[in-house]
């Protein structure tokens, strides 16, 4: 019995010893977030509107993570193994536009029928009609672009707007920089006239999608770190200004996109995790947690999930479904003239669609 106490507590010194002293590459800020809404009651209770989605494009390849449309109504998609492509709104009709040797995220599609992507290995990229890749912007105030993420280009095709997720992890490193909280990401615009990429805001907590309002008076950025949506002005009065468009999220915001008229639609990977939220305040916790994870798998919900909100921030959306066939995780969400809403995701080896589910029914007020 006493030489399995001394075994028992050996082993709870080496763990305790892994969990305190091994090396991190994170130096994590203590902060306090807010109360997260509730999940069972108010405008954020589950439901099952997200029950049902069809997966599409099934075996072209694995994490399309953000999706676009063309005037045809076609989606492009961009996988891990660098490939981004083309398919019809059913998923059928698969065609390969160019392999960009990175990891392509966002993509968005240029007035002239190019293709812009944010690679998050190469930056900033732009993908001919006959297929060649040119690289718009892979540095931004001295620094080279660590890991870009998503965008949206203006209607006249004169700016890209584009994110660039953090300065100090790449992909792949998505958790280290939220768990550490530095504010390593940055808002940047690509100028097609000058050559010329701009850092309009800076220190943000993972900085991620991007979409224009409406008369583009404004640009929607995701933090996923800090759970909210800023807005950056671009006309009027408060031009070069920004405020906080939409704060305290249920979840993990990752790509927003707008549908043109009156919805800007996010993606949420993943509910927010009740531990990550009571360690926010705890630095050397969260080094704990970050060493921990290297055995161990990250402690998010399996969960499909998007939100929509009026140009004024209201939500108008709220769809969710958690079922053992759910759709996940969805980090792209993109509303379709056919009436289906599309899904792309950061793992999932399929894109998602599912016709407009009543919008009011998922919000409990």
């Amino acid at each position: 019995m006493r030489r399995v106490l001394h075994i028992t507590l050996v082993i709870f010194a080496v763990i305790l010893a892994f969990l305190s002293f091994t090396p991190v590459s994170i130096e994590p800020i203590a902060w306090q977030p807010q109360q997260p809404p509730s999940s069972e009651t108010g405008p954020y209770a589950r439901n099952d509107l997200l029950k049902g989605i069809e997966r599409i494009a099934v075996g072209a390849g694995k994490g399309p993570e953000a999706i676009a449309f063309d005037a045809q109504g076609r989606i492009y998609t961009g996988f891990v193994d660098g490939r981004v492509a083309r398919f019809e709104p059913d998923g059928s009709g698969y065609a390969l536009l160019a392999n960009t040797g990175g990891r392509p995220l966002g993509v968005f599609i240029h007035p002239d029928g190019g293709v812009i992507v944010c690679d998050a290995n190469r930056g900033l990229l732009k993908i001919g009609q006959d297929g060649k890749i040119a690289v718009l912007a892979a540095e931004a105030d001295g620094g080279p672009l660590h890991f870009t993420n998503d965008l949206a280009v203006t209607k006249d095709g004169s700016k890209v707007y584009f994110t660039d997720a953090s300065s100090k992890f790449g992909f792949g490193q998505s958790t280290d920089d939220i768990i550490e909280h530095g504010g390593h990401g940055r808002f940047l615009v690509y100028d097609f006239k000058t050559g010329k990429t701009d850092v309009l805001m800076k220190g943000l907590q993972f900085a991620n999608g991007v979409a224009l309002g409406p008369d583009e008076a404004f640009a929607l950025v995701n933090e996923t770190g800090s759970y909210r949506i800023l807005r950056y002005w671009l006309k009027g009065e408060k031009a070069g200004t920004s405020d906080i468009f939409a704060d305290n999220l249920p979840g993990f915001p990752d790509n927003i996109t707008f549908n043109g008229k009156d919805r800007f639609w996010v993606a949420i990977y993943a509910p927010r995790t009740p531990i990550a939220d009571r360690l926010a305040p705890y630095p050397a916790a969260r080094k704990m947690v970050m060493r921990a994870l290297r055995f161990l798998p990250l402690p998010v919900k399996a969960q499909a999930y998007a939100l929509a909100f009026n140009a004024d921030g209201k939500l108008a959306a709220n769809l969710q479904y958690d079922g053992g066939d759910a759709y996940y995780p969805i980090t792209s969400v993109r509303e379709h003239p056919n009436g289906y809403l599309y899904f792309g995701s950061l793992t999932a080896e399929s894109l998602g669609r599912i016709r407009m589910p009543s919008l009011s029914a998922g919000i409990a007020r």
